[in-house]
C-alpha cells in the first residue's frame, strides 16, 4: 500500500515539502562550503609566492652562488694571465729583446758576382673578393715593394663574383705588368674553401715551385716598400723559422667611435698577446695577412686547410706541432682598414670567435698527443692561447658582467666580492688601455662596447665548440677604400628597420634596464649606475645606431 493512500493529501504534501526544504538546505550548505574552500585570487598569488620562495631558496640562489664561484675562479685565471703577459712585455721592453737580438738577421745586399740572383724568389699572394674599393691601392703597394723584379712574383687571386670588380682588378694587373712588374691575375670557377681554397689553388701553379717564400696580404693591406727587406732575412738566416708576422696599423682608426674602440682592442692583441707568444714559446696565431711564410714549412705542415674559418691560425698550430717556430715583429707595421659598419664588425667578430673555438675542438687532441713540442709549449697552446683567451675571456665578459652580476640585485643573498666586481676588471682594463694611451679617455665607452659585443662572441663561441649553426659562415668584411680620404659624416644605414635591429641585444638591454630600475627602488648599492649605462649600450647596439660612416658626397 502506498504512503499516499495512508496519509491525507494535505499531510502528504506538507511532508514532501519538508523533505524538499531539508534537501535544499543541505545542498546550499555544501555549495557554500565548496565556494568557501575554493581559493581566491589572493590565495593563488600567496601560494605562488610561497612556491617561488621555496624554489628560490632551494634551487635558484644555490645555482647563482655556484655560478658566481665559477666566475670568480675564471676572473682570477684571466687576471693571472693578463699579469703574466704584462710581465713578459715589460721584460721585453726593459731589456730591449728585439727580434734582431734573439734571431740572426743581416741586411740584404746585392752580390757583386751574382747581382740580384742572391735574393731568394718570393711569391706575393693577394686574395680578393669583390674588393673594388681597395684593390687599386693594395696592388699598387705590393708592386712598389723594394725587391728585385726578377726575384718576385705578385699573384692576385680574384674570387670576385661582381663583374665590375673582376674587370677592375684585371685592368690594374695589366697596367702594372706593362710597367715591368711580374704580376699574374688568377681566377677560379668556384669559391670552395673561401680564402684558404684560393691560397691553396694559388700554390698549385707551376711558377710557384721556383719560390722559396710567400708573403700574404689581404685586399685592404698596403705594405711599406721595405717589408720584404725586413722580414725575409730572418727566414734566410734562421732555418727553423716558418713565419715572420708584421703588425697591423689602421688608416681609418679615427673614422668614428667604433673604429677607435676596435683599435684599442687590436692594439692590445698585437702589442701584448702576439708579442708574448713570439717571445716565450715562438708560437702565436697567424693573423692571415701581413706575414711571410717559408714555403717548405707551409707544405710540410699540410698546406692551407679549410676545416675551420681560421685557416691562418690552423696553419700556425700545425706548423708549430711540426717543430717550426714563428716570429712576430711589433715595429713592422702594415697599413690596413677597420670595419666601420656594425654589421661588418659583427660578422668579423663571429668568424674570429667561432673559428678558434672550432679549431680548439678539432686540434686539442692532436696538441696533447704531439711529441715534437715540449710539455710547456703544449700547456701554453691549450691553456693560455686557446682556453683563457679564446674561451674564458668571452664567457666571463658576457655571463658574469651582463647576466650574473646584474642578477645579484634581484637576489641579495648572492654576493660578489668587490675585488671581483670592480678591482680585478679595473686593473685588467687599465692594462689593456696602456697599449693605446691616446684613447685612454674612451675607456668607459670601450668597456660598455666590449660588453655589448660579448653577446655576439659568446654565441659564436658556443657554435664553434658544439660545431652547430653558422660554424662555417664566411662573410667578407666590407671595405671603404678611397672613401677614407674624404670628409666622413655619420649616416643611418639605408636599410630596412628590421635588418638593423638585433633582438637578442635588445632583450639583454631590457634585462639590464629592469635590474637597474629594481636596484634604484629596492637595492642597497650603486650597481644601478653601471646597469643603466650598460643597458643603454645594448640598446644602441641592438638598434644598430653605431658605426656606419659614409663619404659626405653620398649624403
Amino acid at each position: 500500500m502506498s504512503l499516499h493512500r495512508l496519509l491525507p493529501h494535505d499531510t502528504f504534501s506538507s511532508s514532501l515539502g519538508s523533505l524538499s526544504q531539508v534537501g535544499s538546505s543541505k545542498a546550499s550548505v555544501a555549495l557554500l562550503n565548496a565556494v568557501k574552500s575554493f581559493p581566491t585570487f589572493g590565495d593563488i598569488i600567496a601560494r605562488i609566492g610561497l612556491w617561488w620562495e621555496q624554489i628560490r631558496a632551494v634551487v635558484v640562489v644555490p645555482v647563482f652562488k655556484f655560478l658566481v664561484a665559477i666566475c670568480l675562479i675564471m676572473s682570477v685565471m684571466l687576471f693571472v694571465e693578463v699579469m703574466y703577459m704584462g710581465i713578459v712585455v715589460l721584460y721585453v721592453k726593459l731589456f730591449k729583446r728585439k727580434p734582431e737580438k734573439v734571431y740572426k738577421w743581416e741586411a740584404m745586399e746585392d752580390d757583386v758576382e751574382c747581382g740580384s740572383d742572391s735574393y731568394p724568389m718570393v711569391l706575393v699572394q693577394m686574395p680578393m673578393y669583390n674588393e673594388k674599393e681597395v684593390c687599386e691601392q693594395s696592388i699598387a703597394a705590393a708592386c712598389k715593394i723594394s725587391w728585385p723584379s726578377n726575384r718576385m712574383i705578385i699573384q692576385v687571386l680574384d674570387d670576385s663574383t661582381d663583374p665590375a670588380s673582376k674587370e677592375l682588378v684585371k685592368k690594374e694587373c695589366e697596367r702594372w705588368s706593362k710597367e715591368g712588374v711580374n704580376i699574374t691575375f688568377e681566377i677560379r670557377d668556384n669559391r670552395n674553401g673561401y680564402k684558404a681554397g684560393a691560397l691553396r689553388e694559388g700554390m698549385k701553379h707551376s711558377y710557384v715551385k721556383q719560390c722559396d717564400y710567400v708573403a700574404i696580404f689581404d685586399a685592404d693591406f698596403q705594405p711599406d716598400p721595405d717589408f720584404l727587406l725586413r722580414t725575409v732575412p730572418f727566414l734566410i738566416h734562421n732555418p727553423k723559422l716558418a713565419l715572420v708576422q708584421g703588425r697591423w696599423e689602421f688608416v681609418n682608426a679615427d673614422q668614428c667611435m667604433m673604429t677607435r674602440l676596435q683599435e684599442m682592442s687590436l692594439s692590445y692583441h698585437f702589442t701584448v698577446e702576439q708579442q708574448v707568444g713570439s717571445s716565450t714559446f715562438a708560437f702565436f696565431g697567424f693573423n692571415g695577412t701581413a706575414g711571410v711564410w717559408r714555403i717548405s714549412a707551409l707544405i710540410e705542415s699540410g698546406g692551407w686547410n679549410d676545416q675551420t674559418t681560421v685557416e691562418d691560425m690552423d696553419l700556425a698550430v700545425r706548423a708549430t706541432l711540426r717543430g717550426w717556430k714563428l716570429l712576430y715583429i711589433d715595429d713592422l707595421k702594415v697599413k690596413s682598414e677597420l670595419p666601420c659598419s656594425f654589421n661588418a664588425l659583427r660578422s668579423q667578430q663571429h668568424r674570429w670567435t667561432c673559428g678558434p673555438a672550432n679549431l680548439f675542438r678539432k686540434m686539442a687532441g692532436q696538441i696533447l698527443r704531439n711529441e715534437n713540442v715540449s710539455v710547456w709549449k703544449k700547456l701554453y697552446m691549450l691553456y693560455s692561447f686557446f682556453f683563457i683567451r679564446k674561451i674564458v675571456a668571452h664567457v666571463l665578459t658576457f655571463c658574469f658582467y651582463c647576466v650574473i652580476l646584474p642578477a645579484t640585485v634581484l637576489f641579495p643573498e648572492v654576493t660578489v666580492p668587490k675585488w671581483a666586481a670592480f678591482y680585478l676588471p679595473s686593473l685588467i682594463t687599465l692594462f689593456i688601455a696602456i697599449g693605446r694611451l691616446r684613447s685612454i679617455h674612451l675607456l668607459a665607452f670601450w668597456v660598455l662596447f666590449e660588453n655589448s659585443m660579448s653577446l655576439v662572441r659568446t654565441k659564436a663561441l658556443v657554435m664553434g665548440l658544439l660545431e652547430t649553426g653558422r660554424v662555417q659562415e664566411w662573410v667578407v668584411t666590407e671595405k671603404s677604400g678611397d672613401a677614407l680620404k674624404t670628409k666622413l659624416i655619420p649616416q643611418v644605414p639605408n636599410v630596412r628597420f628590421r635588418e638593423r635591429v638585433h633582438l637578442l641585444e635588445l632583450l639583454v638591454g631590457a634585462y639590464l634596464l629592469s635590474c637597474g630600475i629594481y636596484d634604484i627602488i629596492y637595492g642597497k648599492n650603486t650597481l644601478y649606475v653601471y646597469l643603466l649605462f650598460q643597458s643603454l649600450a645594448f640598446f644602441v647596439v641592438g638598434f644598430g645606431y653605431v658605426g656606419k660612416y659614409v663619404p659626405a658626397s653620398s649624403s
